[in-house]
């Protein structure tokens, strides 16, 4: 393969990671699906360093000088969860190692993986204030805090939708999240006194808990990828004590105000 060839496939490549990384893949998948796709080829030289921030692709072919090597080097901004694009690349990646797929062949099926939309954000808030709704069973809820926490969950994955949309920081996302929950419970508690506030609140801000960044942190971890597995926990406690932040500022603020009544 000749440089042009070996830097069109490294671009393929780092487009391949980009997407794994962006849509919530695991460290180990995306290194380890770089350096089967590159062997594929014949690259005998492959090194990738990924992080939840980056990645650090290295390769060269089989005798050729070490300032032949060719790096490419991608800053990963956003990342979200979309498993659906995961398991498509996965299956991509599979295809291009068994077949003699071209470059360009390759190049056109990643950009149609990268423009699967997510589920829309109306099936995505339904779905998630059922699951929210059913959490609060786990902790002795009524009905009435069943549906409260079913309705305040819809409302709480409709404001950070709509605040993603405009690129508000990640952090002030998920206070305004717990904000929202926490204002909703307390309505539903005034108009109900049978409803426990602490029971919407924990069920609606399910939808905002970093269970997939814990995942990924242990399992990194485990597997020896310390810096990605430290970055995904970090990632995992920041987003945990924004979500508290915003909970118990207004929890605070409703004591000032009404001296703690129906708390």
């Amino acid at each position: 393969m000749n440089e042009i060839d070996s830097k069109k496939l490294l671009k393929m490549t780092l487009y391949t990671a980009e997407i794994l990384l962006q849509s919530g893949a695991e460290t180990y998948r995306v290194e380890d699906t770089i350096v089967r796709m590159c062997t594929s080829r014949g690259f005998d030289y492959v090194e990738s360093f990924v992080t939840p921030t980056g990645i650090f692709l290295s390769l060269n072919n089989k005798g050729d000088k070490p300032e032949d090597i060719i790096t490419l080097v991608r800053r990963i901004k956003s990342r979200s969860i979309n498993l659906n694009r995961v398991a498509k690349v996965n299956d991509f990646s599979r295809q291009f190692v068994s077949s003699d797929m071209s470059i360009e062949e390759a190049f056109n099926i990643l950009k149609d993986i990268d423009k699967i939309k997510p589920y829309p954000a109306l099936i995505h808030a339904i779905f998630g204030g059922i699951a929210s709704a059913f959490v609060t069973l786990l902790f002795g809820a009524n009905i009435f805090e069943f549906m409260a926490a079913f309705i305040t969950s819809i409302m709480v994955t409709f404001s950070i939708k709509n605040l993603d949309k405009i690129s508000f920081p990640p952090f002030l996302t998920n206070i305004s999240g717990g904000c929202v929950a926490t204002i909703f419970a307390i309505i539903f508690a005034s108009l109900y006194p049978a409803i426990r506030i602490d029971m919407v609140v924990v069920g609606a801000i399910m939808v905002m808990v970093p269970g997939v960044a814990i995942t990924n942190a242990v399992r990194d971890s485990i597997s020896g990828d310390l810096i990605s597995g430290l970055a995904k926990a970090a990632e995992a406690v920041i987003i945990a004590t924004s979500i508290a932040f915003g909970v118990g500022f207004i929890l605070q603020l409703w004591i000032l105000i009404s001296g703690g009544k129906l708390l």
